[in-house]
């Protein structure tokens, strides 16, 4: 007499086996036509999970539901495929760990859209499905708002697009490809930081794979727009706070200076000596901060107000921080288009409070960027800065720059996507923000 239990149990394990070998032969598959993904595709291992409705990952292993893989097999071997490359380029663009204070039905939308566009720009035999018109559509409304389709992008253009609840759900449901239930795992910090840092290592080695592979002229069009994808991940993202300290000034200032007080010494000459210590505290020290600072904002057309006022916001709460500013500050905040429109001296966090408040964009005209320079110069020939190091000019680049360049420290903020720098001189300075950066709540 066959026993059920131990039936239903060797059932169970053929059906894992054969799960093994359709997933071991999608990242095979995926492996011949794309080596350049060869350690991502083999840093995933595989789990069976009933409880998975679909596919999905934690970075570390697939989870899957043996029925719904055998079903999406039966469907045909390229919808294994995608979802395989789905998950791994999941992981590779880190989405798992870096939704920050974004809404997680729109980040897992927007990480999906971004997944899918680039697999159905692949076109490769091995993942080709022919993309619906309402999926084109979707990928052609996007491009409109920006050149590579990244998660970050994506999420602020879904915000602004307004979805109602049916238009939300029929996004998803075109889109959707795995679960991501596993990304927001509660999880300890030496687990978390290790999968970062390891996918963050697998990006860099597939970029310099992909551009070994773009100099030999051995890649096609379709493999340069996930480089374009992998680029634009990878580039680096500036430590805002760091960025502003090259404009930083050595100052003595007034204050204890504990790291050369020595106690030892101090108590000693009390005991000993009555009411007379050894060594007075020192009263000062040398300390880098910014003082004076001049803030310029392109206020021509081509300019978003939204993005200038954010800038400022995120400019100033660095510059505000206790250790980067001086007790008495001298931020000179001027808009300019092609002539300077305005001029606001900051001394204070209260100033500069007051002053968002009533926050106006002045000009729209067009961009000439030597009316700016031109004006600090004359408030420096008046006096108006004790020791002025560095001008921020926050722009879309779109203008006439200066050709000599000025007694101070410049550069020149770009958002990405929306800048051009053909024309920035050499002596400057190039510094490029993500717009999410600076939109995000």
């Amino acid at each position: 007499m066959i026993d059920p239990i131990r039936h239903r149990q060797l059932e169970e394990l053929d059906m894992v086996e054969l799960c093994v070998r359709i997933l071991s032969a999608a990242r095979n598959e995926l492996y011949v036509n794309m080596h350049f993904l060869d350690v991502s595709l083999s840093s995933l291992g595989f789990e069976a999970d009933p409880s998975v409705p679909t596919l999905g990952t934690d970075g570390f292993v697939i989870f899957y539901n043996p029925d719904y893989l055998c079903g999406l097999y039966r469907k045909g071997r390229v919808y294994v495929n995608r979802v395989y490359l789905h998950m791994v380029l999941h992981c590779l663009f880190c989405h798992m760990d870096t939704k920050g204070k974004r809404a997680a039905g729109y980040w897992n939308l927007a990480c999906d859209i971004a997944m899918e566009s680039i697999i159905d720009g692949l076109y490769q035999k091995c993942v080709h499905a022919a993309p619906s018109p309402y999926r084109r559509d979707i990928y052609l409304r996007l491009k409109q708002k920006m050149r590579v389709l990244t998660a970050e992008g994506i999420y602020l253009a879904l915000q602004e697009m307004n979805l109602t609840e049916k238009q939300y759900n029929r996004m998803a449901a075109e889109f959707t490809a795995d679960s991501h239930e596993r990304w927001y795992e509660e999880k300890t910090q030496s687990q978390a930081v290790p999968r970062q840092s390891r996918w963050n290592d697998n990006r860099e080695k597939t970029q310099t794979r992909m551009e070994a592979m773009s100099q030999e002229e051995s890649q096609s069009d379709d493999d340069r727009n996930l480089l374009e994808q992998i680029q634009a991940e990878n580039r680096e993202r500036y430590d805002y706070k760091r960025f502003l300290r090259k404009f930083a000034v050595l100052r003595e200032e007034v204050q204890l200076d504990q790291d050369a007080f020595d106690y030892i010494y101090y108590t000693y000459g009390l005991e000993h000596y009555g009411n007379m210590p050894l060594i007075e505290p020192l009263e000062s020290r040398e300390i880098c901060r910014i003082e004076d600072f001049v803030i310029v904002v392109d206020t021509s057309m081509s300019c978003s107000g939204e993005l200038i006022r954010r800038f400022l916001e995120e400019t100033y709460a660095v510059l505000s921080e206790s250790e980067s500013y001086f007790k008495k500050i001298n931020v000179h905040i001027i808009q300019c288009d092609d002539r300077v429109r305005s001029d606001i001296r900051i001394t204070s966090r209260e100033q500069m409070a007051e002053y968002m408040k009533g926050f106006d964009v002045q000009g729209k005209g067009g961009t000439d960027f030597r009316p700016a320079f031109e004006y600090v110069g004359a408030l420096q020939a008046q006096g108006a800065f004790t020791k002025l190091k560095g001008l921020l000019y926050f722009t879309d680049g779109k203008g006439i720059y200066p050709v000599h360049k000025p007694p101070y420290d410049t550069a020149f903020v770009f958002i990405q996507d929306q800048y051009r720098d053909e024309s920035v001189p050499p002596w400057a300075i190039k510094l490029i923000l993500d717009e999410s950066q600076l939109l995000e709540q």
